[in-house]
C-alpha cells in the first residue's frame, strides 16, 4: 500500500500520467482500496487481502454489483473504478506491466464505468422534491433563521455574560453566518481550514509548498474602525486559476460578530476542552475543541444546528445550491453580480448551470415558450401592417386566357403561345 500511495502522491512520477494525488484524493482512493479488500475478505473468504485483487475482473464485477443491489449511487461506483484504473496502471508500472492484460483490463474499466452511467443514472433534484422530503429552505428562510440566531447569541450573551453556552451559541450563530447569509456560500473546506488571526504557525494545508503561505485565514486588518479580511489561498480551483487567491474584506455586520466571537467565547470554549487547550488553531471548532477536519462531522453539527433553531436537516453543501436558485429565478432580488459569486463561491458562472442551478433546464424551457407568445404577437403585427393585397384582377396576366365553356365555372388550363413561356416550360 506504501509503494502505491509514493506512486500516487509523488509530485515526479514519469511512468504515471497525469498529475499527482491532491491528499483529499489520496484519501478517497484509499478508501476505496480497504473497502474493495474488505469485500474480498469477508464475502469472497479471501484469507490475505492484497492489491493484486484488483487485477481480478469477476470480483471487481461482483463488488460492483454488491454496490447495485445495496442501492448506492453512480458516482460512488463510478469513483471506485476511477480508483481500480489508477491500481491498474501503478501495476502497469512494474516490471512485465506491459503484458496485454494490462491494456485489456483498462479497457474492460473503462467500459465498465460507461455502463454503469448509462444505466444507474444520478436522480433529478428539484427544489419542491427536496421540500416534500424535508430537505431544502429557500433563501429567505435560511437568512431569516440565521440572522434570528445571530441577534440571540448578542442578546444572551449581554445579559447572562461569557458562559460555555452562550459562547457555543455565539460560536454557532458565527458559524452559520459563514455558511450562509453574509456572503456567497464558501466552499466548505474553506471555512473548516480557516485559521484565526491568533495564529502564527505555518500553513497547515497537507499539500502547501508555499513556505511563505499563511493558509486559508481570518485576519484582522484594524481595530478602529474594525476591517476584517479573508485569504483563501487553499480552494478547489486553485491550481486552474494559476493559484490565485479568494481575498475580500468582511461585512461590517459579520466583522463584528466575528470579532466578538474570537475574544472571550472563543477562549472560553478553549478553556472548557482542557484536552486541546489553546492548541486549536482554526476559527471553529466541534464540541470537543477540534477543528471540523472531517467534512462529515461539520455536515452532522450544521444539520443538528438547524434543526434545532426550526430548520430540516439540509445538508450544509445545499446552502450553495439554495443560493444560485435565488441569484437564477426570474424573481431574484438585487444582489451581487453572478460573475463576482461565482468567483467567491470558488466556481464560474458556467459550473452554475452545470452543477448548482437545478432549475436550469425547466427554467429555460417555460421562458422560451413564454417568450414565443410575444414573438408570435409580433409576427402577427407585422403581418397586418404590411399584408399584401390579394384581391382577385379582371386584368389579364402574361397573356394568358381564362376560357368558360360551362356555368359551372370549369376552366380550362392556362396555355402560353410566347416562345419564352415554352422555354421555361422545357427547362
Amino acid at each position: 500500500m506504501g509503494e502505491f500511495k509514493s506512486f500516487s502522491t509523488s509530485p515526479f512520477q514519469l511512468n504515471r500520467k497525469g498529475i499527482a494525488h491532491s491528499s483529499r484524493t489520496w484519501q478517497n482512493s484509499e478508501k476505496h482500496v480497504y473497502l474493495f479488500l474488505g469485500y474480498c475478505h469477508h464475502y469472497q473468504q479471501v484469507s490475505q487481502p492484497t492489491l493484486q485483487l484488483f487485477l481480478s475482473s469477476p470480483l471487481i464485477a461482483q463488488f460492483v454489483s454488491f454496490h447495485i443491489a445495496a442501492g448506492h449511487s453512480q458516482l460512488y461506483i463510478r469513483n471506485f473504478l476511477s480508483c481500480a484504473k489508477c491500481v491498474l496502471r501503478w501495476w502497469q508500472s512494474k516490471p512485465g506491466g506491459n503484458h496485454p492484460s494490462f491494456v485489456a483490463g483498462l479497457e474492460w474499466l473503462q467500459t465498465l464505468g460507461l455502463q454503469v452511467a448509462d444505466q444507474l443514472p444520478r436522480p433529478s433534484k428539484d427544489p419542491k422534491g427536496l421540500a416534500d422530503i424535508g430537505k431544502w429552505m429557500c433563501a429567505a428562510d435560511l437568512v431569516h433563521t440565521i440572522h434570528g440566531a445571530e441577534q440571540q447569541s448578542q442578546a444572551q450573551m449581554q445579559q447572562q455574560g461569557v458562559t460555555v453556552e452562550t459562547s457555543r451559541d455565539m460560536h454557532d450563530a458565527a458559524l452559520a453566518a459563514m455558511i450562509f447569509s453574509h456572503l456567497p456560500p464558501l466552499r466548505l473546506s474553506c471555512i473548516r481550514s480557516l485559521v484565526g488571526p491568533a495564529y502564527l504557525g505555518p500553513c497547515l494545508h497537507p499539500d502547501c509548498k508555499e513556505p511563505s503561505c499563511e493558509g486559508n485565514r481570518l485576519s484582522i486588518m484594524s481595530e478602529s474602525p474594525l476591517l476584517m479580511r479573508i485569504s483563501l489561498p487553499h480552494h478547489k480551483n486553485a491550481r486552474k486559476w494559476g493559484k490565485a487567491v479568494i481575498e475580500f474584506d468582511v461585512p461590517s455586520d459579520l466583522a463584528q460578530l466575528l470579532h466578538t466571537y474570537l475574544g472571550a467565547p472563543r477562549k472560553a470554549l478553549l478553556e472548557h476542552h482542557l484536552l486541546i487547550g489553546d492548541a486549536c488553531p482554526y476559527v471553529f471548532m466541534d464540541m470537543h475543541g477540534r477543528g471540523f477536519v472531517a467534512a462529515a462531522v461539520l455536515t452532522l453539527y450544521w444539520q443538528k444546528w438547524l434543526v434545532s433553531r426550526g430548520g430540516v436537516p439540509m445538508n450544509p453543501s445545499m446552502c450553495r445550491q439554495v443560493f444560485v436558485d435565488e441569484r437564477q429565478s426570474d424573481s431574484a432580488t438585487a444582489g451581487p453580480s453572478n460573475q463576482g459569486a461565482a468567483m467567491v463561491m470558488g466556481h464560474s458562472v458556467k459550473q452554475w448551470d452545470k452543477w448548482y442551478d437545478m432549475q436550469y433546464h425547466p427554467r429555460l424551457a417555460q421562458n422560451a415558450v413564454d417568450g414565443m407568445q410575444s414573438w408570435r404577437a409580433a409576427m402577427l403585427q407585422s403581418h397586418t401592417l404590411a399584408a399584401p393585397d390579394l384581391t382577385l384582377s379582371t386584368a389579364l396576366h402574361c397573356g394568358h386566357v381564362l376560357v368558360s365553356d360551362s356555368e359551372e365555372s370549369q376552366y380550362q388550363s392556362c396555355c402560353s403561345d410566347s416562345d419564352s413561356d415554352i422555354d421555361i416550360e422545357l427547362d
